[in-house]
């Protein structure tokens, strides 16, 4: 991706020589972040998804003063550490700082700069994402979710994410059509050992919610998955793992806070998600387990298919989750509050009394948290440890 920055060209008497160290300083940093640092001009640099401007040296901080109206907060401001290039950022800073704008100075080791760097641009390649990005919930929250309703316009107000409500009359329509695209994960699924019966009502849910995601523009969809027992006598667990691995973020129960949370995760990390219960925090370990029927297909290193935990009917996976680094996260539909840990997949369960894909995390922080101050039930989880970028999302997320 290229970033376009803002460039104060040092004017002391070897300012050719500087210039050319500076060049090479961002063509490195580039390298090792991933992303293309291009010195732009002060116009352009409104249009940009984030304000950086590169500090090249001692003496430029009347310079900045020129092009300050051409920029946007919060303002990063870049410093390679040489020629006085520091010293004259934190000059420009506290200038800014009186000012009341929302800056701060990017400075360290090539490797930390380029982290931050990565985490950064991504944070704020989501924030203009999610503006009109269009989430659609299958019917109400479950009836046991009772702290999960949310307010469309509040929510649309502050995260610019649009909601799209479904009827479960018009579901079950879909269904009723008994038709399904057939695509890479669907043969995948039909080549496993499996009741062709069952397996083709679960993917013709699958199909009725991939034409609704169509119909209504959807990024992701939640569904009211339970109240498929009675009149279809399957699930939706087969459905949601298709499409999350398609990219359509897919949830549970009619969660529309937890897919909100879905999709804010999987922007930031690019990573699959796993929607799931705390079923058991183990005190002394510091450890929770975490378990529920679906995952995305992309997920887990190996899966077997299993019937719905609850209702012993339909078609549910439980899937195999490398051991090592994983982050844990939920944040409150309007995104006001946000609970983030990294931790460690520690083991693959397979308890009889829990959802069918489980897993124990190390998690040495944050455990009372979710005793004092859940946020909800669900939780979702990536593989990797991205809690700093989760954290640098809503510091700047407004």
């Amino acid at each position: 991706m290229k970033i376009g920055i803002g460039y104060l060209q040092s004017m002391n008497a070897d300012m050719e020589d500087r210039d050319v160290l500076n060049r090479n300083y961002l063509e490195e940093l580039s390298r090792r972040c991933g992303h293309t640092l291009e010195i732009v001009q002060p116009e352009a640099l409104k249009e940009e998804t984030m304000t950086v401007v590169f500090v090249g040296g001692g003496g430029t901080e009347g310079r900045f003063l020129k092009l300050e109206p051409y920029l946007k907060e919060p303002i990063f401001l870049l410093t390679s550490g040489e020629n006085n290039s520091l010293a004259a950022s934190m000059e420009i800073l506290s200038y800014l700082r009186q000012k009341g704008v929302q800056a701060e100075i990017l400075h360290g080791d090539l490797d930390d700069m380029a982290a931050r760097l990565s985490d950064l641009v991504q944070v704020f390649k989501v924030e203009k994402e999610l503006q009109g990005l269009r989430l659609g919930s299958v019917g109400d929250p479950s009836d046991w979710l009772i702290s999960s309703h949310v307010d469309a316009d509040q929510v649309r107000e502050k995260t610019g994410i649009e909601l799209v409500s479904i009827s479960m009359e018009e579901f079950f329509a879909e269904i009723e059509k008994h038709q399904v695209e057939e695509n890479e994960y669907t043969r995948l699924l039909r080549s496993q050992a499996w009741p062709q019966a069952e397996m083709q009502k679960s993917l013709e849910i699958y199909g009725a919610l991939k034409r609704l995601c169509q119909k209504y523009q959807l990024n992701g969809v939640t569904v009211r998955c339970f109240d498929l027992l009675g009149p279809v006598k399957s699930t939706g667990c087969l459905a949601l793992a298709i499409l999350n691995a398609e990219g359509i973020y897919g949830g549970c129960e009619g969660d529309m806070p937890s897919l909100i949370a879905m999709t804010l995760i999987g922007k930031l990390t690019d990573q699959p998600v796993f929607m799931c219960n705390p079923s058991r925090i183990l005190s002394q370990p510091k450890q929770i387990i975490f378990a529920h029927c679906t995952l995305p297909l992309t997920m887990p290193s190996a899966f077997r298919l299993m019937t719905h935990f609850e209702s012993d009917l339909g078609v549910a996976l439980a899937g195999h989750l490398r051991e090592g680094e994983a982050t844990v996260f939920k944040c409150s539909a309007l995104m006001d509050r946000y609970f983030v840990q990294d931790g460690e997949i520690v083991e693959n369960l397979n308890e009889k009394h829990l959802c069918r894909t489980q897993i124990r995390v190390s998690m040495p922080q944050g455990l009372e948290t979710l005793l004092k101050e859940p946020i909800g039930n669900h939780h979702l989880i990536v593989l990797g440890h991205y809690a700093s970028r989760v954290q640098e999302f809503f510091r700047f997320h407004h």
